[in-house]
C-alpha cells in the first residue's frame, strides 16, 4: 500500500526536492564530503613537501658535482689564470667561490674579484627588514609547514668574521676525509644556501662554493600558492556542501523536532508531522516513522477516550437499575415484589461484575501481548481441546459443534496459546448465542502456504453486510430476542479482534459459503513451519 502523501503547507514551502538526496544515504554523503576535502588537503601538503625535498636534493647533488669539477679545473692552473677562472665561473654559475691554500688561508674570492673588476657580486642575500609584509607571512607559512610535516631544522647562514678555512666546518670535514662535503643552511630571508667544500688535488688546497638557491624558494612558494588556491577552492566547496548538508539534514530534523514538541505539548490536536515522501534516505524513513507513530498515538488516545466514555455509559445503566431496585426495596411490603426487586439487584450486580471483568481484560490485552513470548500453536489441536472441554461443561446448550480440517499444510501459527483460546471461546460463544437449540455449529480449520484459518459458522439469522464491521466495536451488542438482557458485555468480539491483530492476523465476518442462513467468523493467522 502506498504511503499517504499528506504534508503540512509549511513543509511544502520550506523544503523543495533535491536532485540527489532521494537516493544516496546519509552515511555515504557524509563520508564522501569529508574524505574528499581531507584527501585534497593532505595530498597537496605531502606533494609539496616531497617536491621541496626533491629540489633541494637535486641542488645538493649539483653543488657536489660543481665543486668537484671546479676543484679539478683549478688544480694545476697559475694564480692569474685561477683568479680569472674563479671570477668567470662565479659569474656564470651565480656562485660565490672561495679558494684556500694548504694552510687554510683565503687566497681567492669571486665576490672580491668582482668588486675589484667593478662588477656586482653573483648574488646578494636579502635583508628581511627591507621586504613587504607578505614576504614575512610567507616565511611564517614556511616555518609552519616545516613543523607540520616534521622537516629537519636547518642551521642559519651567516658570514663568519674569520676568513680562514677554520670558520667553515665543511672545509674541515673535506680536509679530514678527502671527500666533498655539502651543507644546507637558511639565509636570513629563509631561502636555502648550499655550500660545497672539496679538496683540490694533493696539495691540501680547498675549494668552497656557496649558492643562494632563491629559485627553489620561489618554486616552492609558487607551489604553495597553488596549494592555497586548492585549499581555498576546497574550503569553498566544503562550505557549500556543509550548507547543502544543513539543508538536507538539519532543516528537516528541526521540522520534525518542532512537530514532535507540538504533539507532546498537545497544543495543536491536528499537528501534521511532515512525511517527506520525496526523501528515500534515513531522514525520510525517520519522518515517516514519526508520522506513523504520531498517528498511532492519536488513534490510541482517541480509542482510550472513546473506551472511557463507553465504559462510563455501560456501567451507568446497571448502576441506575441497581439503585432503583434498592431504593424501591424499602418502600415495598409485598414479599413477591421484594423478591423480584432483589433478583433485579442481583442481576445488575452480575452485569457490573461481568462488565468490570471484561473491561479489565480488554484494557490489558495489548500490554500483555507486547511482553509475551510467542510459541508454535497447532490451531486444530487447540480447537479440538476447547470443543471437548465445552461439551464436558455443557456450555453448548444442546448445540452440536463439528470440527473439520482441510488443506495439506500443518495448521501451526506463532502465538500465545491462552489468548488464542480466548479468541476461539468468544467465537464459539457468539455462534452458540445465535444458533437454535438444536442447531449445528461448524468449525473448519484450513492451512495453506502462508495462512492458518479457523472459520466458525452458525445457523443464525446472519449479519447484514453494513453491520459486519460494527460487530467488532466495543460495547456493540445485538443479541437474539430469546437471550436474557445483560448476559453479554459487547466486548467479546472486540477483544477477539484485538488479540488476532496482535498476532499479525485478522478477524472478519462473512456469509456462509453454502448459501444457508447464518454467519461465519474467519480468523486468519500467519502460518509458521515447525522445526
Amino acid at each position: 500500500m502506498a504511503e499517504p502523501q499528506a504534508r503540512s503547507p509549511s513543509a511544502e514551502l520550506s523544503l523543495s526536492p533535491l536532485f540527489w538526496t532521494r537516493r544516496a544515504s546519509l552515511k555515504v554523503r557524509i563520508l564522501v564530503v569529508n574524505i574528499v576535502a581531507l584527501a585534497l588537503l593532505a595530498g597537496s601538503l605531502f606533494y609539496l613537501d616531497s617536491y621541496r625535498k626533491q629540489l633541494l636534493d637535486e641542488r645538493s647533488k649539483l653543488a657536489r658535482s660543481e665543486a668537484q669539477i671546479m676543484a679539478e679545473a683549478l688544480y694545476s692552473v697559475s694564480r692569474e689564470r685561477r683568479d680569472s677562472l674563479i671570477l668567470q665561473l662565479g659569474k656564470e654559475q651565480r656562485l660565490r667561490i672561495r679558494f684556500y691554500d694548504r694552510k687554510g688561508k683565503l687566497v681567492g674570492d669571486s665576490f672580491e674579484l668582482a668588486r675589484k673588476a667593478g662588477e656586482e657580486p653573483a648574488f646578494t642575500l636579502i635583508d628581511p627588514a627591507t621586504e613587504p609584509w607578505y614576504q614575512e607571512l610567507a616565511r611564517t607559512l614556511d616555518r609552519g609547514m616545516d613543523a607540520l610535516l616534521g622537516a629537519p631544522p636547518l642551521p642559519s647562514y651567516y658570514e663568519p668574521h674569520e676568513t680562514d678555512a677554520r670558520a667553515w666546518p665543511e672545509l674541515l670535514g673535506a680536509r679530514a676525509t678527502g671527500l666533498t662535503q655539502v651543507v644546507q643552511r637558511y639565509a636570513p630571508d629563509r631561502t636555502p644556501v648550499i655550500t660545497a667544500a672539496a679538496p683540490v688535488g694533493q696539495r691540501g688546497a680547498l675549494l668552497l662554493t656557496t649558492r643562494n638557491a632563491v629559485d627553489i624558494t620561489e618554486r616552492v612558494r609558487g607551489a604553495r600558492q597553488t596549494l592555497a588556491i586548492i585549499i581555498g577552492v576546497t574550503l569553498l566547496i566544503s562550505i557549500q556542501l556543509s550548507l547543502f548538508l544543513a539543508r538536507t539534514i538539519v532543516q528537516p530534523l528541526r521540522m520534525l523536532v518542532r512537530a514532535a514538541v507540538r504533539v507532546r505539548l498537545g497544543r495543536d490536536r491536528e499537528v501534521e508531522v511532515p512525511r517527506l515522501p520525496e526523501r528515500r534516505d534515513e531522514i525520510g524513513m525517520l519522518a515517516r516513522a514519526i508520522s506513523d507513530m504520531t498517528a498511532a498515538l492519536r488513534q490510541r488516545m482517541d480509542s482510550v477516550e472513546s473506551f472511557a466514555a463507553d465504559v462510563a455509559h455501560e456501567i451507568k445503566n446497571p448502576l441506575a437499575s441497581l439503585r432503583s431496585a434498592l431504593e424501591s426495596l424499602g418502600q415495598v411490603d409485598d414479599p413477591a415484589l421484594r423478591q423480584q426487586l432483589a433478583g433485579i439487584a442481583v442481576h445488575d450486580l452480575q452485569r457490573i461484575d461481568r462488565l468490570v471483568t471484561e473491561i479489565a481484560d480488554a484494557s490489558r490485552i495489548d500490554a500483555e501481548l507486547s511482553r509475551a513470548t510467542f510459541e508454535p500453536v497447532n490451531l486444530a489441536l487447540l480447537v479440538a481441546n476447547l470443543i471437548g472441554a465445552r461439551e464436558e461443561r455443557q456450555e453448548n446448550e444442546g448445540r452440536t459443534i463439528r470440527l473439520l480440517q482441510s488443506g495439506w499444510e500443518s495448521p501451526v501459527a506463532m502465538g500465545v496459546p491462552v489468548r488464542l483460546e480466548r479468541v476461539i471461546e468468544n467465537l464459539l460463544d457468539n455462534a452458540v448465542s445465535f444458533s437454535s437449540p438444536s442447531g449445528t455449529i461448524t468449525v473448519e480449520i484450513a492451512a495453506d502456504e502462508n495462512w492458518v484459518r479457523a472459520v466458525v459458522c452458525d445457523e443464525g439469522p446472519g449479519i447484514p453486510e453494513g453491520e459486519r464491521e460494527n460487530i467488532f466495536a466495543r460495547f456493540h451488542s445485538v443479541r437474539p430476542e430469546a437471550e436474557s438482557f445483560g448476559n453479554h458485555s459487547g466486548l467479546g468480539l472486540a477483544i477477539a479482534r484485538t488479540i488476532a491483530e496482535a498476532h499479525d492476523g485478522t478477524l472478519r465476518a462473512e456469509d456462509r459459503p453454502d448459501g444457508l442462513p447464518g454467519a461465519c467468523l474467519v480468523l486468519e493467522l500467519p502460518r509458521t513451519e515447525v522445526a
